[in-house]
């Protein structure tokens, strides 16, 4: 091994080791109904890393309908957490702390990624309490997913290995900055894991701090970002915007004749690239009622007003 080479992975090593002190186990006590209907307790185990002092970010589902969240940090010391925020729909939730001497990880800005960039994930795989780490590369950018009746847009795709248990872990870039929250909630991925964007976690802690809890501003599309092989491949006039996959029935955007295949080309006047940029131009839309839109329908353009809707999520 070349003295370079060595150079380049004890670099990482370090990056690695320092992030994972950050990093913590999170198990749960849930109840669950047997088969002779009576309450069980059910244990899971989950993962989170310390975003600002005792504060500890993880994904929903790993605390979903917990009665108890026990935290472990790196040197085996546990306590008990409490259960601050939680977002669903963007599969996020905070979790307070009393320790206060854990270092916060540093957060980069996922909109700068770039497909093949290398990343880490680190986490509690399978259940194995105590930071673990896989590495692979950003396989791709924007991903839309669907998991039951819950839709995740805007996913960071990539290749290191991500098991159950390593939800709500990090994805740190090989400055040792965080760029996503792995999340396992797909059931069928082989081979690619998925985490969410950071910059969709300070936006999920900017709502909080500003109205106390998370709250949905939505119009009911669900868009992927255009590139220029979906437009070759489709055959869309326009290698730019947002395209509109998928329409909830009975929902604003529906209302106002919004149809999958639309092409979300503007949003209050300003050109849109990602589906973060449209989720924050509605949010901060949201106490005037509606947004305005500029969409390509049939190779045309028109301008649509939507209405808002507001939901608080408890």
């Amino acid at each position: 091994m070349s003295s370079e080479l060595k150079n380049l992975s004890k670099r990482f090593s370090d990056i690695v080791e320092e992030a994972a002190r950050s990093v913590v186990s999170i198990i749960t006590l849930k109840l669950a109904i047997s088969a002779f209907l009576t309450p069980m307790p059910v244990k899971g185990v989950g993962s989170g890393f310390v975003i600002h002092r005792r504060l500890i970010v993880t994904n929903a589902h790993v605390v979903a309908g917990a009665r108890k969240v026990e935290v472990v940090y790196h040197d085996g010391m546990k306590e008990e957490g409490d259960i601050v925020a939680r977002d669903p729909y963007r599969d996020l939730a905070l979790v307070y702390v009393n320790r206060s001497d854990i270092t916060p990880l540093e957060l980069g800005d996922s909109n700068k990624l770039r497909v093949g960039e290398l990343v880490f994930a680190i986490g509690s795989p399978l259940g194995l309490l105590g930071p673990t780490v896989t590495m692979g590369v950003v396989s791709a950018l924007g991903r839309v997913i669907a998991h039951e009746k819950l839709v995740l847009e805007d996913l960071i795709q990539t290749d290191a290995a991500i098991n159950p248990g390593n939800s709500g872990g990090p994805l740190i870039n090989v400055e040792g900055k965080v760029i996503g929250v792995v999340t396992a909630i797909i059931p069928y991925a082989q081979g690619i894991g998925f985490a969410i964007p950071i910059n969709t976690v300070k936006r999920f802690i900017e709502l909080v701090k500003k109205f106390g809890k998370p709250i949905r501003a939505w119009i009911g599309v669900y868009t992927t970002p255009i590139t220029s092989q979906i437009a070759s491949y489709y055959g869309l006039p326009t290698k730019q915007g947002l395209l509109v996959v998928k329409v909830v029935p009975g929902s604003p955007a529906d209302a106002v004749g919004i149809e999958a295949g639309d092409i979300i080309m503007k949003v209050n006047g300003n050109y849109i690239r990602s589906v973060s940029e449209l989720k924050n131009y509605i949010e901060d839309a949201a106490s005037r009622g509606y947004v305005d839109l500029e969409i390509m329908k049939r190779n045309r353009l028109v301008k649509i007003r939507v209405p808002i809707i507001i939901e608080e999520i408890d």
